[in-house]
């Protein structure tokens, strides 16, 4: 009965985005994305699924490890979301770059016998019971790291029987947390090992060999600089007022979306004037230094943003749930969020550190930056950031190790 609510689901979600591509340009790029998309035969490969952009920077580290170790096999990658798919459809790291059709028998059978995966890799989230099946049915390997559950999750549900047959089809969990290990354990799966989160592998690397960004040097000048990453309006409307408060630092905004209507949306709560666009750098005679705010019209500078910084606002808390915090944190920066945290065990972590601080409302948030103005508490916190990600990392070498991929 559950396995045929969830093929009414599935079905009706494709249609609910099918009606949703007439006016919506996501839910379109994602419909006629895999529609359009044709899927190339493949001799054998290694699998990598990513709901979207945050996942794949997530199992970055493993997908560069297995091509690594792997180079007779083609790296096939698929995305859920057009978020990912569209910025990394170009990837050098994968041979081919699809959208996951929706998950029906059919679709998955076709699916797995044409890209003919030796492994597949989830990271993170995204279980799909028609893909698991025929994975599980063809013993095809398959691995979900950095993986994290809760209780709340309906693995764990008295209606969950469905979502706890998934499971069982995973060869083993590479999970972030003791906790998982024993909610797994509790349901009797044994195939898990606590490897911790390969994102500290990821940002760890990236602060090691940042980007430069001689534009970001010349708009900081001498000043102190706060970053705020990712941001949504709610967050926006907040820094608004702590831009004011602090006339003596610069501001760096960048946008969760970049979208003409939201930009022009962000630099209306900016004090007038002392905003400028990137994109518009180039077309201004007044000199890049004497503005107070820049903000970024474009997506992928923000990881290499961080290293100028000296505080970080992360965006998303006043929503579904915060954003990476692990980028600044590697580059020994406190980093502040709004109150929609708890599902991320690196936040909840960071501020049991003193390195992370959740806000509420502006007179928390004032709160807090105006603490960070006093030098020794800003380096302790960005210290205490940056060491917490230091001995975090390994979950690459522990997942490499324990996988077995057919080699003919």
């Amino acid at each position: 009965m559950m396995l045929i609510l969830y093929n009414i689901g599935i079905r009706l979600y494709y249609l609910l985005a099918l009606c949703v591509s007439l006016f919506n340009k996501k839910a379109k790029a994602w419909v006629d994305g895999r529609r359009q998309q044709q899927i190339n035969p493949a001799i054998q490969s290694i699998w990598f699924h990513f709901a979207s952009l945050g996942e794949f920077e997530q199992g970055r580290p493993v997908l560069e490890a297995v091509r690594q170790h792997y180079p007779a096999h083609q790296i096939v990658i698929t995305f859920f979301s057009p978020s990912g798919y569209q910025i990394r459809k170009n990837t050098p790291l994968a041979d081919d770059v699809y959208y996951l059709p929706i998950d029906t028998p059919g679709n998955a059978r076709d699916f797995i016998n044409t890209i003919k995966p030796a492994a597949a890799m989830f990271t993170k989230y995204e279980y799909w019971y028609h893909y698991f099946n025929e994975l599980n049915k063809q013993q095809i390997p398959l691995y979900v790291i950095s993986a994290i559950f809760r209780p709340q999750q309906a693995f764990f549900k008295w209606y969950g029987g469905l979502h706890r047959e998934m499971l069982s089809k995973v060869t083993c969990f590479f999970v972030q947390d003791a906790a998982s290990v024993q909610l797994l354990q509790g349901l009797g799966i044994q195939k898990v090992l606590l490897s911790g989160d390969t994102r500290f592998d990821r940002v760890w690397a990236n602060a090691a060999q940042p980007k430069a960004l001689p534009v970001i040097e010349e708009f900081k000048a001498a000043s102190p600089l706060f970053v705020a990453g990712s941001t949504w309006p709610a967050d926006e409307d907040l820094l608004a007022a702590v831009v004011m408060r602090y006339p003596d630092w610069k501001f760096i905004f960048a946008p969760h979306e970049i979208g003409e209507d939201k930009i022009n949306k962000l630099l209306q709560v900016l004090p007038p004037g002392k905003a400028i666009r990137y994109s518009q750098i180039n077309n201004n005679n007044n000199p890049i230094s004497n503005f107070q705010c820049l903000v970024i019209d474009n997506i992928g500078m923000l990881s290499s943003l961080y290293q100028y910084a000296d505080i970080a606002f992360i965006g998303g808390g006043f929503g579904v749930g915060i954003h990476n915090t692990l980028e600044a944190a590697a580059f020994g920066l406190p980093v502040i969020f709004g109150p929609n945290y708890t599902r991320f065990k690196e936040a909840i972590d960071l501020i049991s550190l003193r390195a992370g601080f959740s806000i509420s409302t502006q007179a928390e948030l004032n709160g807090i930056v105006d603490q960070l103005m006093n030098n020794e508490i800003r380096l302790a916190a960005g210290n205490a950031a940056r060491s917490f990600v230091a001995k975090s990392q390994g979950a690459t070498d522990i997942i490499m190790q324990n996988i077995t991929i057919k080699q003919d």
